[in-house]
């Protein structure tokens, strides 16, 4: 092993000091051909001059029979001197009489040597890492202290043994295969993954970076018929090598090796479970922020309940689960329904399942069902705790002989279940129930967290969409049961008008209204409450009713608006509304008009020309500046006055001025396509400005004076 890792030169003196061998590393070493040295004397070819004295009395006292030790220069071919560590030990030349051989190997070799096996001493030692040197036949010749803890069995217990007779327990055949490559392609290998378990730790599986080098002779060749390059001598012609030469070295036996030959491998192993386990826990995180985050996304997108619960089972099918369904509790869905408060009635609003349709009509959306009393499905759905469901909860929950065959179904198909309760605000709203096919991995304690906090975020998606429906249909009520369904005929008029809300999800403020005064007199009341909501319908009802009532009361318009202004006053700093308030006279025919910040009626005169109201707008209702006019217009039959509100004429890209100008140009092509009904006017005019979706409510009315 030692020659194969430092080159020795060995060379033979005679009694008289001539060279009569040579080996091929002394050629390497020192530069001489054997034919060039062999039969020379040694000390004028190999000596330095300075040194000649020195070489005459070592070579005569070894001659004497002593063995000589020491690092002397010796002359390369090429005339710098190489210092070497020499070994001169007696030998007889080939006729008998005392000569020398001389073993050498060049210092700084020696020195590297050394520095590498203090340093591969220093790395077995001291080293965390688990390191093994293997010899070719892929037993151990030594292991460290952190690879036999790794293991779980003694560094001496591995030496002899192979990785399999070791560890048997970690792919030890699959990693021999792999050294076995690595010595036979001479490349080394670098993070080869290993998992299995060891006496060290045998109730875990660890994972091990694992790292194999090659160890190979590099500095050996081979002559022509197989002989080794590092130790074979070459005797003078005539001349045979001792027998007592150092085997390998002067018997001129064949080494079969070329080079590279390998000589073992050197194995690293590093521990990377729980670096292992941190990864994998970072990119479990990351994926279930990436969920959540898509669940924002795709959850909640409309105010509709009905829409939201399924995306909620779309989302969660099937990417956590292969069937969810969205049960609310009807007391929740319909809490002013007498029938719905008993405690406990679940209705599905959404469901998917593996099949195109449901298993049985009992799965169905909008299917109802009473929760079992004091089992502990009740307990964890009005309770707000989440839980794993069993196959004992299934006849609990479908009881009786009608759910047969849909428990047979669940038990056989279903492998895991859970539900989580919609806790939204304190309150309970109901339950998802999520399953998973039994060729599917039951949820464990991942998927659970993942699977609470989607319903969880989803449940406040389901209640504001449940929070909007329940105001929304309330504000719908208020307006429907506030706004007119039919103007009554009056003397004297002839009158149509509209009301067009902005979206059928949204009610606002706007309205109109006809009442009938003394002395066949009539009033019109147009006005538009800021805001939107249940709160803007609220206002619009009150000033509905305040406007009947005071009108009864035959109030001039410039006091109405002024009484108006109080009741907005009264309703709080934030409610503001515009408003028209006009009286037509059938003796006279004659309007009065006051405007509380309304926009100006337009008049369309009985030859078809259009004009708008110059008068003072006044101020709105709710500012307390009680600026309002009053404008009398005359209005011979024929005439028509048109009143309407700002959704009518103004958008984000049409200001006040282009609308009303546009209003203009419509109700003269309207007159003069119409052929004079009303109803045909308006859907001219309406048709004419509102030619994209409706960005705010639109009422209006139109009079026609018929004298």
């Amino acid at each position: 092993m030692l020659r194969e890792l430092l080159p020795i030169a060995l060379w033979r003196e005679d009694a008289e000091g001539r060279i009569v061998e040579w080996s091929l590393a002394a050629q390497d070493l020192l530069g001489h051909r054997p034919e060039h040295v062999l039969g020379l004397p040694a000390s004028p070819l190999l000596v330095p001059d300075a040194n000649r004295e020195l070489a005459d009395r070592l070579t005569r006292r070894v001659q004497a029979g002593e063995t000589m030790v020491g690092t002397l220069p010796v002359r390369h071919r090429d005339g710098h001197t190489v210092p070497m560590e020499m070994w001169i030990v007696p030998a007889a030349d080939p006729t008998g009489r005392p000569g020398a051989m001389l073993i050498a190997v060049e210092t700084s070799e020696v020195l590297r040597m050394r520095e590498n096996l203090a340093a591969m001493e220093s790395l077995f030692t001291q080293s965390p890492i688990g390191l093994a040197l293997l010899g070719p036949d892929l037993r151990f010749l030594r292991v460290n202290d952190a690879l036999a803890r790794m293991n779980g069995v003694a560094a001496a217990e591995h030496v002899g043994r192979r990785l399999t007779e070791v560890v048997p327990g970690v792919n030890a055949a699959s990693l021999e295969s792999l050294m076995r490559q690595v010595l036979d392609t001479r490349t080394p290998v670098i993070d080869a993954r290993r998992v299995g378990r060891t006496p060290a730790d045998p109730g875990r599986d660890h994972i091990w970076s694992c790292s194999y080098a090659p160890l190979v002779d590099r500095g050996t060749r081979s002559l022509p018929g197989g002989a080794d390059a590092a130790g074979p001598t070459t005797p003078a012609p005539g001349h045979t090598a001792p027998a007592h030469a150092p085997p390998g070295h002067a018997d001129g036996a064949a080494d079969p090796a070329g080079p590279g030959r390998p000589l073992g491998l050197i194995a690293s192993l590093v521990d990377i479970t729980e670096s292992q386990e941190a990864h994998l826990e970072v990119e479990r995180a990351r994926h279930r922020f990436a969920l959540l985050a898509e669940a924002g996304a795709r959850i909640g997108t409309t105010l509709d309940l009905w829409q939201t619960a399924e995306e909620v089972v779309r989302f969660l099918v099937p990417q956590l689960c292969d069937s969810a369904d969205v049960q609310m509790l009807e007391a929740v869905l319909e809490p002013d329904d007498p029938a719905a408060s008993s405690r406990g009635v679940l209705r599905r609003i959404a469901a998917v399942f593996p099949e195109p349709v449901p298993p049985s009509p009992l799965l169905g959306p909008g299917q109802t069902f009473q929760l079992p009393a004091g089992s502990a499905y009740e307990r964890l759905v009005l309770d707000g705790r989440p839980t794993f469901l069993t196959d004992a909860d299934i006849p609990v929950l479908f009881p009786g002989k009608a759910a047969e065959s849909l428990r047979a179904y669940l038990s056989t198909r279903f492998g895991s279940a859970r539900t989580v309760p919609l806790v939204a605000r304190g309150q309970v709203l109901g339950a998802v129930t999520v399953t998973r096919l039994k060729t599917r991995e039951p949820f464990d304690d991942q998927d659970a967290v993942l699977i609470d906090e989607v319903v969880a975020r989803a449940a406040l998606n389901i209640d504001n969409a449940r929070l909007y429906t329940t105001q929304r249909a309330a504000a719908l009520a208020l307006q429907r049961s506030l706004t007119n369904s039919a103007l009554p005929a009056v003397p004297g008029l002839e009158l149509t008008g509209r009301y067009l809300p902005a979206s059928a999800h949204d009610v606002g403020g706007d309205w109109f209204d006809v009442i009938e005064l003394p002395g066949g007199r009539t009033g019109l009341v147009i006005g538009d409450v800021m805001g939107h909501g249940i709160h803007a319908a609220a206002v619009m009802g009150q000033l509905r009713t305040a406007v009947r009532t005071l009108a009864r009361h035959d109030i001039p318009p410039t006091e109405m608006l002024r009484s108006l202004d109080a009741v907005v006053a009264d309703l709080g700093e934030d409610t503001m509304a515009t408003c028209l308030y006009a009286v037509h006279s059938p003796v006279t025919g004659t309007w009065t008009i006051a405007r509380a910040g309304h926009l100006p009626p337009a008049v369309v005169t009985p030859e078809g020309a259009v004009s708008f109201l110059q008068a003072p707008p006044g101020t709105p209702l709710g500012t307390g500046a009680h600026d309002f006019g009053t404008e009398e217009l005359p209005l011979p039959p024929g005439g028509l006055l048109v009143l309407y509100t700002d959704g009518l004429i103004e958008a984000r890209d049409r200001d006040l001025d282009v609308g009303m100008s546009e209003l203009g140009r419509a109700l003269e092509q309207a007159i003069a396509r119409a052929g004079g009904t009303l109803d045909e006017v308006c859907d001219v005019v309406l048709a004419r400005l509102l030619v994209g979706p409706a960005q705010d409510d639109v009422a209006l009315v139109l009079a026609r004076t018929t004298g």
